[in-house]
């Protein structure tokens, strides 16, 4: 199970220009699998999908095929598999279908933990419907969002639980299993926003117990799209605002127009290299576990070693707590210096990594960040020592000017 960067990094033609990426929270670099498989596509014969004409055949294809790659990702049906432009447009579209259902009286939970995408569109929602809205925050000095937080928020009319997987800004883990638990027992269904989550771990939505989950494939070294994940049964109990000619078919009655036949063998390429990886056998699900197991090795090995190194600068400041279940993401800020002009300095020597709060703004808020937020290091599959050694040098070099 030995992960070899070096190899991995080999599939990556972006990475030619020298620059060290810690920017893949916000959309990793592609390997060239995925661009082929992008590329391929475009220059194939495809039309809308059908049993007649090899372009139709081919289109529906590879439909099944993206479909079938994401539930192999997150142990999920391929027939609860829902494509769409990007997981804010699949949260937008999934709480206004949700909230036809809901009236005054019923409540809405989300927390301070999360992006703004699995927030605002639950809080849109609800106010349209005269549903009431209800906060679950987060311990401000750890960054961890506990299951207590959120049970606090319950009651008997609580419709639904928005939460993260793991916090875009600070890395945070909550334990959504246990998350579970407590939102079934009260009745509610759980929204599990997987964005930063699923680029960092082998994903099981049944374990988790998400009604609901929704990802980026752009995130885990695929193209810029988004999908959602759920039961085949739940989705046929939800009806969402389509065309008169459109299919009521699960899961096709939530996708609106042709899909992008592109993107979608783009992203069955991602899943592909993403169980390639490391060396294994198997099912391409279990080769996704064997992959996730080396490659959460190797991450939170240089997470270690740049958070060891941030520590040694004087005047940086790490955000979240380093002791508790997270990702590979590193926030921090270097004092007497604005995030932003530590993220040009980076940027001048070839590091990138940017700064802000990423559309986290509950979150930058409830921690003390304000609007501004901090730097982001993200650490990616393609993430390398050297890559590391050169973000602390340039920290070192704009805290001691």
């Amino acid at each position: 199970m030995h992960y070899d960067v070096t190899a991995v990094r080999a599939h990556f033609p972006a990475l030619d220009e020298g620059a060290a990426h810690f920017d893949g929270p916000g959309g990793s670099q592609v390997p060239e699998e995925v661009a082929d498989a992008v590329a391929g596509a475009l220059r194939s014969a495809l039309s809308n999908r059908g049993t007649t004409t090899a372009a139709e055949r081919r289109a529906d294809g590879i439909v099944v095929a993206a479909r079938e790659a994401a539930a192999d990702l997150l142990g999920a049906d391929p027939r609860g598999i829902v494509f769409g432009r990007s997981a804010t447009q699949l949260v937008q579209d999934f709480a206004r279908t949700l909230a036809k259902t809901w009236g005054p009286g019923d409540e809405v939970v989300v927390t301070r933990l999360d992006h703004d995408a699995n927030i605002r569109p639950w809080v849109l929602a609800a106010q349209a419907a005269g549903a009431t809205v209800r906060w679950a925050d987060f311990d401000a000095a750890t960054g961890v969002l506990d299951v207590s937080h959120v049970a606090a928020q319950l009651s008997g009319r609580t419709r639904l639980v928005a939460v993260t997987g793991a916090s875009n800004l600070l890395g945070t883990r909550p334990d959504v299993a246990q998350i579970a638990r407590v939102v079934h027992d009260a009745g509610a269904l759980l929204h599990v926003d997987g964005v930063h989550l699923t680029p960092h771990a082998h994903v099981d939505v049944a374990e988790l117990g998400a009604d609901l989950f929704v990802c980026s494939p752009y995130k885990f070294l695929g193209p810029h799209l988004g999908l959602t994940a759920a039961a085949p049964a739940l989705l046929e109990t939800l009806e969402p605002d389509k065309l008169l000619p459109s299919t009521n078919a699960v899961p096709e009655r939530f996708e609106l127009g042709t899909l992008p036949y592109e993107l979608l063998a783009g992203t069955t390429a991602a899943v592909d290299f993403l169980a390639g990886l490391v060396p294994g056998s198997g099912s391409r699900r279990e080769r996704l576990r064997t992959s996730f197991e080396a490659l959460d090795e190797h991450e939170a090995g240089l997470r270690d070693r740049l958070e060891a190194g941030l520590r040694a600068i004087d005047g940086v400041v790490l955000h979240g707590a380093p002791d508790r279940p997270r990702t590979p993401t590193v926030l921090f800020s270097v004092d007497g210096v604005a995030p932003d002009e530590v993220r040009r300095q980076l940027a001048r020597i070839g590091v990138n990594a940017p700064a802000g709060h990423f559309y986290a703004l509950e979150c930058s808020r409830w921690a003390g960040l304000g609007d501004t937020g901090a730097v982001r290091a993200g650490i990616a599959p393609y993430t390398n020592e050297s890559d590391v050694d050169r973000l602390l040098d340039g920290v070192a070099r704009t805290a001691r000017p």
